[in-house]
């Protein structure tokens, strides 16, 4: 049997990973920072998929909690064989209207966690000459979102570089960009949804398997719904100017994850 890391596991995309992966038959270690809903989680995998469930308490906006996960995904007696780079957050507020303290945080989750965990992974995987990593990042990528649009745009650009760099290593990687998906991500940061159409939501369980199919057909990008395909396809006609007057407006408020 497999194994797969998945951080921010208790939540959102990352539960619909865990449910997924574990239904598959993949063994998980789960990673977030409430070890309640961790022991939870694990268990009722456990019970209903008869998979092994690893709970891993850990915060990744800390070194220490980035450096605890990163030495298990270098345990070659016990191989990690994909890893869901899910953790991560949204500010509400434009930018200087959010302090510097939150905004290096994001940084430190979205862009430091990744590359380090993502180099801790691969470098395992590389020797055994096979793994996947899929980085969640989000169509805010690919338009003006301050610190959120720009840190997910550094997901998008490291994780297809170094797709590239390890081509023929055995090892896969791939961004995930989804757009709206109804989780836990918009209640935290405080950020209102009800204007949002209906049509733009996404079900977080179609998302991963759009997402693990694409994986399996190599892609180093993933834009798992037609509807956001072609939303993007307008985002790189448009002109810039337009598009930041849009996200600075609507982005921050609203906030696709």
């Amino acid at each position: 049997m497999t194994t797969a890391l998945i951080t921010g596991s208790t939540a959102g995309i990352g539960a619909a990973f865990a449910r997924r992966l574990a239904a598959d038959g993949h063994n998980l270690v789960l990673v977030a920072r409430d070890t309640e809903r961790l022991a939870e989680q694990a268990t009722e995998l456990h019970d209903r998929h008869g998979i092994e469930a690893e709970v891993l308490t850990a915060d990744l906006a800390t070194d220490d909690g980035i450096e605890t996960v990163a030495r298990r995904l270098s345990d070659r007696r016990n191989p990690v064989d994909l890893l869901i780079n899910n953790a991560g957050f949204g500010n509400k507020g434009r930018y200087l209207e959010v302090s510097m303290a939150d905004e290096l945080t994001m940084l430190k989750v979205h862009c430091e966690a990744v590359l380090r965990l993502t180099s801790a992974a691969t470098a395992a995987m590389r020797e055994r000459g096979r793994g996947g990593v899929v980085n969640v990042a989000s169509v805010a990528a690919f338009v003006p979102r301050g610190t959120y649009g720009a840190s997910k745009a550094w997901v998008v650009q490291f994780t297809q570089g170094a797709a590239r760099d390890l081509a023929g290593s055995g090892v896969r990687l791939m961004a995930l960009a989804p757009g709206f998906v109804r989780t836990e991500f918009h209640q935290r940061a405080g950020m209102g949804t009800d204007n949002i159409p209906n049509w733009m939501w996404l079900d977080a369980d179609k998302l991963v398997a759009a997402a693990l199919a694409d994986l399996a057909r190599g892609k180093s990008l993933s834009i798992p719904d037609p509807r956001y395909k072609a939303l993007m396809g307008v985002v790189k006609v448009a002109p810039r100017g337009l598009l930041g007057g849009i996200t600075s407006k609507t982005g921050r408020k609203y906030g696709p994850q």
